[in-house]
């Protein structure tokens, strides 16, 4: 381990914390230099773009509803197609998602999907040491050099064939406390981007593929242009080809649902597609519309794919993929088998197989898991269902053919459902139990038989802040309001200390702490992972 606290290993950026020396390869001066590059060029128009949310959120607030834009209606109207997709992704009928852990890259890449999201975001809690360590891991899989060896003597190694890596960093919103540019934080999506792509292009090409990613959380099809803007920057400074890079966008937000067309126009020379992260956009439903009462959406386990707002955005997102010749890809399964109750693991199967039916059957090209045991069930669901590699030619409408019916209003709809007092202890134990996890440097928290990541616990808290917020009751009438909440509160840290042991204890009210000032206050915060930074960088 380096002694040294701050370290200058460029003119442009210095490192707050020490980089052990197993890392040291990854931030030599050449590679932070390009990073620095992409921080001094991007990062100043990315704080506009932070800002221009904020005061889009103001509009919405004070009772001005998302809509389609009347002043892209031009390009909703155009004839344009995104470059052709490369021929190695173009089934991607399974793809599985998960940190950066080692073992985890190893089982990802082995589970027999065609894609492995390597994720820095929902499900990486993003201290110093699993950023590094998660760079250090891709560096290795992108060279095949990547084993583990269990504390139970079990090895794991990859397979002869295994699944595309593609990449997803941070949202725009989350800065890299570590590094700095004039003693401020840098972005963490251009430093999780970067380094990845610097370390890899190289070795990507040698072996026929190239750098794919992830692109999440976008709101506007301005940060779209934005992120074709760094990709084209990037390009030029490796000398790589135009057009190497390819994304693929989430749109899990509900902002970005009224621009999908817009999206894919500014990234046409580099998109694949668009994903239906439906987790998310449950979650961004709820904070964009944080001020009116009339948007109470009920338990989060009654708000599923088959709810109208979300049937109509997952159609909505299908036909506006395949009419521009993209990705239409379908949500998130979030259960993990339950090996010691085959009675609820067979019912937790089946609603797989449901909703990747729907999914199938709507014309989603392909689909998302969280484990590698659901990977068969969803291949072969797909597989019935998909006479070629994808849906996208048999699906897609004439150019000029009109849109689906599908309305502003349809899309803001809230679902009808009941708010229960299990809900409100789900919601409190998840939040906490992740948040719990989350500052303790894990975060893919397997949490009642489902893999909860930083989007359902953001949709836990913001549930809780909803209800307290516009007086929702209980469907036996029980107000629900800050002495209520305190006392479920109360129960669930109770129940909690009981299952921890004594030195976990000190962590567990932190992470209480921290949910709690989250619900009680005035105001939505926009992520709990903002506060919740704070205490994980001390690690």
């Amino acid at each position: 381990m380096n002694t040294d606290t701050t370290q200058e290993p460029s003119n442009m950026l210095t490192l707050s914390k020490a980089v052990a020396t197993e890392y040291d390869y990854l931030l030599q001066t050449d590679a932070i230099d390009f990073i620095g590059g992409l921080v001094e060029q991007f990062g100043p128009r990315l704080l506009q773009l932070l800002n221009a949310r904020k005061q889009r959120q103001a509009l919405v607030n004070a009772g001005s509803m998302p809509d389609f834009d009347p002043n892209t209606a031009a390009i909703r109207n155009s004839d344009f197609q995104v470059t052709k997709i490369p021929t190695e992704v173009l089934d991607r009928r399974t793809e599985i998602t998960g940190p950066v852990n080692r073992k985890m890259v190893i089982n990802a890449l082995n589970s027999g999907a065609q894609v492995y999201m390597a994720d820095f975001e929902d499900s990486t809690a993003p201290s110093w040491e699993n950023l590094l360590d998660g760079q250090h891991n891709l560096y290795a899989a992108t060279r095949r050099q990547v084993d583990f060896t269990a504390a139970t003597g079990k090895t794991y190694q990859l397979n002869k064939k295994t699944a595309v890596l593609m990449v997803r960093p941070r949202g725009l919103h989350m800065h890299e406390s570590h590094l700095l540019l004039d003693g401020e934080p840098i972005p963490g999506c251009l430093f999780d981007f970067g380094l990845y792509l610097y370390h890899n292009h190289k070795t990507l090409n040698a072996g026929g593929s190239r750098p794919y990613f992830y692109l999440p959380k976008l709101e506007h099809y301005h940060e779209a242009q934005w992120w074709a803007d760094v990709i084209q920057y990037a390009e030029a400074s490796l000398k790589l080809q135009p057009g190497t890079v390819r994304v693929t966008v989430l749109i899990e937000t509900l902002p970005a649902v009224f621009q999908m067309d817009e999206i894919l126009y500014y990234l046409r020379d580099y998109i694949l597609g668009l994903n239906c992260g439906r987790w998310d956009y449950i979650f961004s439903y709820i904070k964009t519309l944080r001020n009116h009462p009339e948007k109470i959406l009920p338990n989060r386990n009654e708000v599923g794919m088959s709810t109208p707002f979300l049937a109509a955005y997952s159609q909505l997102l299908i036909q506006t993929c395949h009419r521009r010749g993209a990705f239409a890809m379908g949500g998130m399964a979030a259960q993990i088998p339950i090996k010691n109750d085959p009675q609820a693991n067979a019912a937790a199967l089946a609603k797989v197989k449901a909703d990747k039916q729907r999914e199938a059957n709507n014309g989603h090209d392909g689909t998302w898991v969280a484990h590698p045991a659901l990977e068969p069930l969803a291949r072969a669901i797909f597989d019935q269902v998909l006479t070629g590699p994808n849906q996208i030619k048999n699906q897609a409408p004439t150019a000029r053919q009109s849109p689906l019916n599908i309305t502003a209003a349809q899309l803001l709809e809230p679902p009808t459902g009941n708010i229960t007092e299990a809900g409100i202890i789900d919601n409190i134990q998840v939040a906490v139990q992740y948040l719990h996890a989350w500052i303790n440097g894990n975060g893919c928290v397997p949490i009642n038989h489902l893999m909860e990541d930083a989007a359902t616990a953001e949709i836990a808290r913001a549930q809780l802040w909803q209800w307290r917020t516009h007086q929702a009751r209980v469907n036996n009438n029980q107000l629900i309001d800050k002495v209520y909440l305190q006392a479920k509160f109360g129960e669930v840290i109770h129940s909690l200390k009981i299952e921890l042991p004594t030195k976990q204890h000190s962590s567990l009210v932190k992470a209480a702490e921290i949910l709690q000032q989250l619900v009680f206050a005035e105001t939505m915060e926009d992520f709990l992972t903002t506060p919740a930074y704070q205490e994980l960088i001390r690690l």
